[in-house]
């Protein structure tokens, strides 16, 4: 990952090479490198107050190791009788460049205060290790009290959340995972979405889950699909074009929205994301699912543009992007998203709903892209989402016609949404 893989793949490919590890062996290592990335600029301080500045450690693998144990120490209270057998000589064959009595003084040493910066903006990105650019970008969106809790969210291990499926209701789910030992709740901001409240590997495990019942899906994916409904009334029955389709999480929730008398329509740039959506709308038998190419737009009612994004509402689960994105990169994207919105503007039919969203938080990708398109093609307006939502959850959900799901307001990433009509 250090070298530039993605935390996703470069983990995938280290479990699947390790056979002899077990479940919990597996679980644990992922969590480890999921948060060594997230914390990476507070470890590095720790380290630099130690006396063992990074780059003063030639290879990125032992800047891996200082990491882990200062990581195992200051988040896990671990003490180096413990640490110390996970990462002592011999051990696993690798690339090592520092002695195990190095590794001991980081742990067993006193650590002073690190000296933190005074300024807030600085101070919060030091204390919740993320880039400066885009701390003090956030800061001129968000009071202090307000950001602070949405580094903080961003900063922890995400929980996973998941959608109650048709045929049935969400209570019915629950009451289901109950029977089987698995303690779930509700989410109220959107009406299908389940959280499991401990050890949430065991629900893959349920007759529930094995039976289609349950879709793991981000809570603020679920209201990007609910946007995608009529004001009034249902989706059933309609055409619905998902345009980046990816590996088909908003397909299958879309599909469940059509039903059976209603088609999907995905599509994708990538192939190899685009083959999983397929073989997940295979093993749940969607066989109103379909992915043409090129897509038929002219035959869409609704049209859900899932933009490629920067997805700093998504770090929690990929936090290895916020030391890979750029105030530079930000730009990309807008003109990227812009570009792909015009390019389907001229081939949705008169009446349709175009839903533009992205897991930004990024005013430059959110509303910035939709004011420049409406400057840009005539013939389309935005529709507000606060009908569509109600009083009570738009006040959560809504800031002026567009969805601002929001951490920790709303559980899990950051994601927006606007529903542009074609007169």
């Amino acid at each position: 990952m250090l070298k530039g893989e993605p935390l996703k793949a470069a983990l995938a490919n280290a479990l699947r090479d390790a056979e002899s590890l077990g479940g919990q062996e597996r679980r644990f290592t992922a969590l480890a490198v999921r948060e060594m990335s997230r914390h990476q600029r507070l470890l590095d301080l720790a380290s630099r107050t130690l006396g063992h500045p990074p780059s003063k450690i030639g290879l990125l693998e032992d800047q891996a190791l200082v990491r882990y144990v200062l990581w195992r120490r200051l988040f896990c209270g671990a003490s180096w009788a413990r640490i110390g057998p996970e990462v002592k000589l011999p051990g696993p064959v690798r690339p090592r460049t520092i002695k195990d009595d190095l590794l001991a003084r980081v742990v067993e040493s006193p650590l002073p205060e690190p000296a933190m910066p005074e300024s807030g903006p600085e101070r919060l990105a030091t204390r919740y290790s993320f880039p400066n650019w885009l701390v003090q970008r956030l800061a001129e969106l968000h009071p202090e009290p307000v950001l602070e809790a949405m580094l903080a969210a961003l900063d922890e291990d995400p929980t996973l959340h998941f959608r109650a499926r048709p045929s049935g209701t969400r209570a019915e789910v629950l009451a289901r995972l109950a029977e089987e030992g698995v303690v779930a709740e509700p989410v109220e901001v959107a009406p299908d979405a389940v959280r499991i409240a401990e050890a949430s590997h065991r629900v893959f495990e349920t007759r529930v889950m094995k039976e289609g019942r349950l879709q793991v899906q981000d809570v603020g994916s679920q209201l990007i699909v609910e946007a995608c409904r009529p004001l009034e009334g249902s989706l059933t029955g309609q055409t619905v074009a998902d345009v980046c389709a990816g590996a088909g999480g908003k397909t299958l929730a879309l599909a469940d929205e059509v039903g059976k008398s209603g088609r999907v329509l995905a599509g994708d740039r990538s192939r190899r994301r685009l083959a999983q959506a397929r073989e997940r709308a295979r093993e749940l038998s969607l066989r109103h699912v379909s992915f043409p190419h090129p897509l038929p737009m002219a035959q869409a009612d609704v049209v859900l543009v899932d933009a490629p994004c920067s997805g700093t509402g998504s770090l929690a689960r990929e936090p290895d992007q916020k030391w890979k994105l750029t105030a530079k990169s930000v730009e990309e994207f807008h003109d990227t998203q812009l570009a792909l919105l015009e390019e389907l503007a001229g081939q949705v039919k008169p009446g349709a709903l175009v839903v533009y969203a992205t897991c930004s938080l990024l005013p430059e990708e959110n509303d910035a892209v939709v004011r420049d398109f409406l400057a840009r093609v005539p013939g389309f307006m935005v529709e507000p989402l606060a009908p569509l939502f109600g009083p009570e959850r738009a006040a959560v959900l809504c800031d002026g016609p567009f969805l601002r799901a929001l951490p920790p307001r709303v559980p899990g990433g950051g994601f927006f949404a606007a529903r542009l009509r074609k007169g």
